[in-house]
């Protein structure tokens, strides 16, 4: 072979090869990110081209599938009363992607998912069509319906779980939106879409788990926790060394109380009350370190908190001088938290100081309705002593039967919470949030149910019993669905 030839073999030689690392790259190296790019079409139409497994809840579908005429996406995902479970389900949509359980159970939803290769092989063989698999959730219809019917037109949040579990029972959040109306590809989708990315208030945002907020008078229960656990009470009915007016350290700044004989209160009547001033020095005499690391047990700064859907972190500061940690332990401050969070909080009290990982997937199942996976209830910390909390659980029974939370009381059932006004805007002029916090006991002692609860707009007035009035009625309708649907 002469010269010429022999480099213009080697210069093809070399091409072949190229082509072929090329081919080998794409096929093993990025053929995961060129699968599920969001503008690879082809992802979408498959997607979309059979029925899509159901989400589950109490045995019963709340998603579906439905026919439709057009040539690329043979199916439209449906929703079953979509406002009331969007904060569970999210939305699943042909032309604006995915999102929540929707997006991250796409695999087994649409069939796709290597946990159903066997069941895609047989029905090669069989000729039946491919379907998805399904999710089965930890929710509790009744307690997701009592949740969101009783927030009906006000904006705001609720979380509800099984303190000895973990898992969530109610995840609600209000306002909301139906994913079925922007399911599709039409122009009437797209109008549905651009409507909800445009109201001011947010439909679309999971307030239960993406939302933070000051916790308010709620947060005591957690300084309460860290004063017992560090020593710095020893006696929840002995008088604290709380000077009235109480003077936030290194300051002239005076502690403003909203409830009455909070001198010297004890832990347990401070709580009853809601006394600021005794929590706040019950939180300088901790030490802000202290206040964090308790904090920390609880959940707080965490950014990885998956149910499986990602909450967003609740934060307690950990650089904050000493008096913006004793406002930090009133839940003032920077201090911000999403309901969930505190529904961990009063989920470890209740379940005498073990907080239980929060999940709201309970199984996968395969098209033909075989377990795939299941998941377990996992410990996460041990926040607080076996003894603390149930010192703690007397103070928090004392609030419903004789202080700030009386309107959660339910007939022949212990019921422990404490209300919450949180300061909103700057210089405290817009209207407060109202929460509550509570869990209820059954017969045997345990607690089935542990719940958060805020409401945004409300027409709070600025004391505690604000989140009595309009917080607490919400959580005794949830606490109550759970416990009714278990006798």
């Amino acid at each position: 072979m002469n010269k010429p030839l022999r480099r213009i073999a080697i210069f093809c030689g070399l091409l072949v090869l190229a082509l072929l690392a090329r081919t080998n790259w794409l096929q093993y190296v990025e053929a995961e990110e060129l699968n599920t790019h969001s503008k690879n079409r082809r992802v979408l139409i498959e997607r979309y081209a059979g029925e899509r497994g159901n989400i589950i809840v109490d045995g019963k579908p709340i998603t579906g599938s439905v026919e439709t005429n057009d040539t690329d996406f043979k199916y439209k995902r449906t929703y079953v009363d979509g406002p009331m479970w969007a904060p569970v389900t999210g939305y699943a949509s042909q032309a604006f992607d995915a999102n929540q359980i929707e997006k991250l159970q796409d695999g087994i939803l649409t069939g796709n998912s290597d946990q159903l290769f066997f069941d895609r092989t047989m029905a090669m063989f069989t000729g039946d069509k491919k379907v998805g698999g399904n999710v089965v959730t930890t929710l509790n219809g009744a307690a997701q319906k009592a949740a969101f019917d009783r927030l009906g037109s006000k904006k705001g949040a609720v979380a509800a779980i099984d303190p000895q579990t973990g898992k969530i029972l109610a995840l609600a959040s209000t306002p909301s939106y139906d994913p079925s109306t922007f399911a599709g590809y039409s122009g009437k989708d797209e109008k549905a879409w651009l409507a909800l990315e445009r109201d001011k208030d947010k439909p679309k945002l999971n307030r239960a788990l993406r939302e933070v907020y000051p916790p308010g008078s709620t947060f005591k229960v957690l300084t309460a926790a860290a004063a017992l656990e560090h020593g710095a009470v020893d006696d929840i009915n002995a008088p604290t060394d709380t000077p009235e007016p109480y003077i936030l350290p290194n300051t002239r700044t005076p502690m403003i109380n909203h409830a009455n004989g909070c001198k010297n209160a004890s832990l347990n009547q401070a709580l009853k009350v809601s006394c600021n001033s005794v929590f706040a020095n019950l939180g300088d005499k901790v030490g802000r370190d202290k206040m964090v690391e308790t904090a920390q047990k609880f959940g707080f700064n965490n950014p990885e908190i998956d149910t499986p859907v990602r909450a967003a972190a609740s934060v307690y500061d950990k650089t904050m001088d000493r008096p913006g940690n004793a406002l930090s332990s009133i839940g003032q401050f920077n201090t911000a938290t999403t309901p969930l969070q505190m529904a961990m909080v009063t989920a470890a009290i209740a379940n005498d100081g073990k907080l239980m990982k929060p999940y709201m997937i309970d199984q996968l199942e395969a098209p033909n309705l075989d377990v795939i996976t299941k998941n377990k209830p996992q410990e996460m910390s041990r926040p607080l002593s076996q003894k603390n909390a149930q010192l703690l659980q007397e103070m928090m029974e004392n609030v419903v039967k004789e202080g700030t939370g009386t309107n959660a009381k339910i007939e022949g059932v212990e019921v422990g919470g404490k209300t919450g006004t949180a300061q909103h805007g700057e210089n405290n002029s817009k209207n407060p949030y109202a929460w509550f916090i509570s869990y209820a006991k059954s017969p045997d002692g345990g607690s089935p149910v542990a719940v958060a609860v805020v409401v945004e707009d409300s027409e709070a007035k600025r004391d505690d019993i604000s989140g009595g009035g309009l917080a607490a009625p919400i959580a005794k309708a949830v606490m109550k669905a759970v416990l009714d649907s278990k006798k």
